[in-house]
């Protein structure tokens, strides 16, 4: 899917794009390709264009051509708000990039806002604050003081969040999204960010969730490094993921699923403790139900730091 509107500009190259799109939806992959090269050679400059044509050279089993054409959308707009980089990294098998671009999440869930509950929840049986929530209180969570929904979304974690918290405040990267969120009436600030360039801050949460956000960064050494040094002693983090056999693994979905024992492993090192990691369905994907997992940990001491002797030590919290 195109995460930003499919126009060149070109009310000629547009036409013959929408000649092409009824082509393939029609099963005529060859007269697709065709028609929209053909919108190319008016608007060579149309990043969104190659990314469609590299979707159907895909679909037409011409993985060569598919990935010159994802190619030629990065190079054309390397904010790559298509992800095509994204298709690039799943023909390698590899996640080479760290995190979905910026723009790519950006645009994407903008556009997905209006109807974002309705699909995801009604159509895709999304219960991802329910159970966090419940995983929450299992790990004896009662009552914050500060809390913080990190990638708020809509605010569905934030609407089981809101009776245990005397403070809540939420983040995203989407201003459609904060939109939906602010209609809500339920945070006390919501504030647009985008989770790879946050500031440090010094502990603030005694709180911190996140539903359903990080299987959108890859790797999680920086984000739970953040969470670590903005977390009150003894605050709580409280996150979803979707579970992977490696320890950062990219699907055809364009979301990262990640291996348990990684996870684990970067909280211990971040100074978390008492991790407890339930196994559960967070949605449903084509038809089949998504391995994921909801996990809870306690900051028992800050990051590391070092003396000026330069060997690792623990510093108290």
């Amino acid at each position: 899917m195109v995460a930003k509107p499919f126009t060149s500009g070109n009310p000629l190259a547009d036409r013959r794009a929408c000649y092409a799109a009824t082509m393939a939806d029609t099963g005529d992959i060859a007269a697709a390709i065709e028609v929209l090269a053909s919108a190319l050679e008016i608007t060579p400059d149309w990043a969104a264009g190659w990314f469609r044509l590299g979707e159907y050279h895909d679909q037409a089993g011409a993985p060569d051509l598919a990935g010159d054409a994802w190619r030629r959308a990065v190079a054309l707009d390397p904010g790559d708000p298509f992800g095509a980089g994204l298709k690039l990294d799943l023909q390698l098998q590899v996640p080479v990039a760290e995190m979905m671009p910026a723009a790519f999440v950006e645009l994407l869930f903008d556009q997905y806002a209006p109807r974002f509950e309705t699909s995801l929840v009604d159509q895709l049986s999304y219960r991802g604050p329910q159970l966090l929530a419940s995983a929450l209180r299992g790990a004896g969570f009662v009552r914050a003081e500060r809390a913080l929904d990190m990638g708020c979304g809509t605010g569905l974690m934030g609407q089981e969040m809101r009776s245990a918290c005397d403070w809540l405040g939420g983040c995203d990267i989407s201003a459609g999204m904060l939109a939906e969120a602010r209609a809500k009436g339920i945070y006390d600030q919501l504030r647009k960010e985008d989770l790879g360039q946050l500031a440090p801050v010094g502990p603030t949460y005694d709180l911190i969730c996140a539903a359903d956000v990080f299987n959108y960064l890859g790797a999680l050494e920086q984000i739970v490094g953040w969470c670590a040094g903005a977390l009150l002693p003894r605050g709580r983090i409280a996150f979803t993921m979707e579970e992977g056999s490696r320890p950062v693994e990219l699907r055809s979905s364009r979301r990262f699923a990640h291996a348990p024992d990684y996870v684990r492993e970067v909280l211990d090192q971040a100074g978390f403790q008492g991790i407890t990691m339930q196994g559960c369905v967070l949605r449903r994907d084509r038809g089949q139900d998504v391995p994921a997992f909801c996990v809870v940990a306690t900051l028992e001491r800050s990051p590391w730091a070092r003396d000026q002797s330069d060997e690792a030590q623990m510093v108290p919290a």
